[in-house]
């Protein structure tokens, strides 16, 4: 064997904000990657000193004297490898998103981020400056260049590195999950590395950050694109990458873990988000509200998945209108899954709400109003559970429903997080059935019975909705692909479908500014991604006129 350069991989779970402990276990993963390891450089994350995204902690000035302290911290106990690190750095009176090769207590080198994304989740032009110039490192006989995650989905970066003289490239990420984002991120390396005949070293974060999941599956790939190791996906680690340096530098070829299908990587990611929220915010669990229908099957399965049966609770809040197959699921799932399961039952504060109201409601005919004071009420006992045992409520609406506002505002939608707000309806069914391989906790007519809120008498979510099979194709194409309603027509839907579909979307935007936070498992999920005006008179009807956020009834 000639010789090798060994380079050790910290996909790390950090917390936004927190630069000493980020510090403190940065420090402790250098120093096993040296001792255990013998790697010869450890490599961190982007901005993996503040975490990812610091968003408007990074104009705060004293976030920049936390992070040069811990920077200094690093350099003092650091010592016998290389550490690269990614870190916030004010030069000139500017901010840079910059990594730095830390050596012999002594920062030896910088770069400064040159491509700053400015779209969707991302908006780095808020808060960074542009780098320009290369920076070529030598590690053990390598000239290896440095760069960070947008940098090598463009070409020049990389480039003028090469240019400069690098061997091996070096690329730091912070690179958010959705659904099949590793196959695009390989796609983008791959070409990257081929255009230039050069191996890339890709290095993510992993953990969870309020709506955004970063998955790790860090690789790397040669000088002619092919994979020659990844590390496993939404797991915390510390990776070795062996580098031939004899000759030609070429990746030695590795472990490579296999691609994980749709339902497994948005459910890893689900869980992964719920963990780190509940765990980084410091409640002590999670309570649902189990209704025995699909999506809280699902959110309960997530939450036990996550943080343990033992810190979860479901109560089940049953009215008059709750069918006994419900009470009957929920029960067993709740049994089967082994959390603690409470019953409420909400028929007399409903009651009560409704005596209070008599003269307010007089003449009226019961309408929304009476159902959403079920779901309120139901909002109040699982909040107020919340409070007393510092459990956080996990909200179970889906994406379709908040899509089209079909959730009740202090309702169903009280909570403090919303594990399958990005998740479409058909998504859940079959993330509900992946979940069910594993062991089977979901009885199967959850699956087969009609999706029903049970806030009237033989209630079916079709009675306001379209089906979720024609509802959920029509929702992609506006709200992630934003296609116009005459575009979702000719792609063959059904005109009147179309546009009444579109107007409920447009004209709820009121309840998704309202709604809790929610992981992010699309291109393109409401909060981050997509910001609408909720006052508008853009309207999606043919004619175009002013009005288009009509009053949506109160629900």
């Amino acid at each position: 064997m000639g010789s090798r350069l060994r380079i050790a991989l910290g996909q790390l779970n950090l917390l936004v904000g927190d630069a000493p402990n980020n510090a403190a276990k940065m420090i402790a993963a250098a120093k096993r990657a040296r001792d255990e390891l013998k790697a010869h450089v450890v490599v961190f994350p982007e901005l993996a000193l503040t975490g990812y995204p610091p968003e408007d902690l990074l104009l705060r000035p004293d976030l920049s004297v936390r992070v040069e302290l811990a920077l200094g911290g690093m350099l003092k106990e650091i010592s016998g490898i290389d550490v690269i690190v990614g870190y916030p750095k004010r030069q000139y009176g500017k901010i840079f998103n910059a990594a730095s090769l830390l050596r012999d207590g002594k920062v030896t080198a910088t770069y400064y981020k040159h491509r700053l994304p400015n779209y969707g989740v991302f908006d780095e032009k808020r808060y960074f400056a542009e780098g320009a110039n290369p920076c070529v490192i030598d590690l053990q006989g390598v000239p290896t260049g440095i760069t960070i995650c947008e940098d090598v989905w463009e070409q020049g970066p990389v480039e003028q590195a090469q240019n400069a003289g690098a061997k091996l490239m070096i690329n730091l990420n912070a690179s958010p999950f959705h659904k099949n984002k590793g196959k695009e991120r390989f796609d983008v390396v791959a070409r990257r590395a081929r255009a230039n005949g050069v191996p890339i070293v890709y290095l993510n974060l992993v953990g969870g950050q309020d709506e955004l999941v970063f998955d790790g599956d860090s690789f790397v790939v040669d000088g002619r694109g092919e994979m020659t190791q990844r590390v496993p996906a939404f797991v915390e680690g510390l990776y070795l990458v062996e580098v031939d340096t004899d000759g030609q530098v070429t990746p030695v070829t590795g472990s490579v873990m296999p691609e994980l299908s749709e339902e497994e990587s948005v459910y890893s990611a689900l869980v992964l988000g719920v963990r780190d929220y509940i765990g980084k915010n410091g409640f002590a669990g999670a309570v649902i509200g189990l209704s025995g229908g699909i999506d809280s099957a699902l959110t309960l399965c997530l939450a036990v998945d996550a943080i343990g049966a033992s810190r979860v609770e479901a109560v089940m809040m049953p009215s008059q209108y709750t069918a006994a197959m419900s009470l009957e699921d929920a029960r067993f799932q709740a049994t089967a899954l082994g959390v603690k399961y409470s019953f409420i039952p909400i028929d007399p504060m409903f009651e009560s709400f409704l005596g209070a109201l008599k003269e307010e409601f007089k003449g009226m005919k019961p309408d929304t109003a009476e159902e959403n004071v079920q779901a309120r009420i139901r909002g109040t006992l699982l909040m107020a559970i919340s409070n007393k045992t510092r459990k956080m409520v996990l909200t179970t609406g889906n994406k379709s429903e908040m899509s089209v506002g079909y959730a009740t505002l202090y309702g169903d939608m009280a909570g403090g997080f919303a594990a399958i707000k990005d998740v479409p309806k058909m998504l859940v069914y079959r993330l509900a059935e992946y979940r069910n391989k594993i062991k089977p906790v979901i009885p199967r007519r959850v699956f087969e019975r009609p999706p029903s809120a049970e806030l009237a008498p033989d209630q079916k979510d079709t009675d306001s909705l379209p089906p979720y099979s024609v509802l959920d194709p029509i929702l992609e194409r506006y709200v992630e692909l934003d296609q116009s309603a005459d575009d979702i027509i000719a792609a063959g839907f059904d005109e009147t479908v179309v546009r009444r579909v579109l107007r409920m979307v447009d004209r709820n935007e009121y309840k998704r500014r309202q709604a809790a936070p929610g992981v992010r498992i699309t291109p393109r999920a409401f909060g981050r991604d997509r910001r609408y005006p909720i006052t508008s008179g853009y309207g999606t009807d043919a004619k175009n006129e002013p009005g288009g956020n009509a009053p949506a009834g109160g629900i």
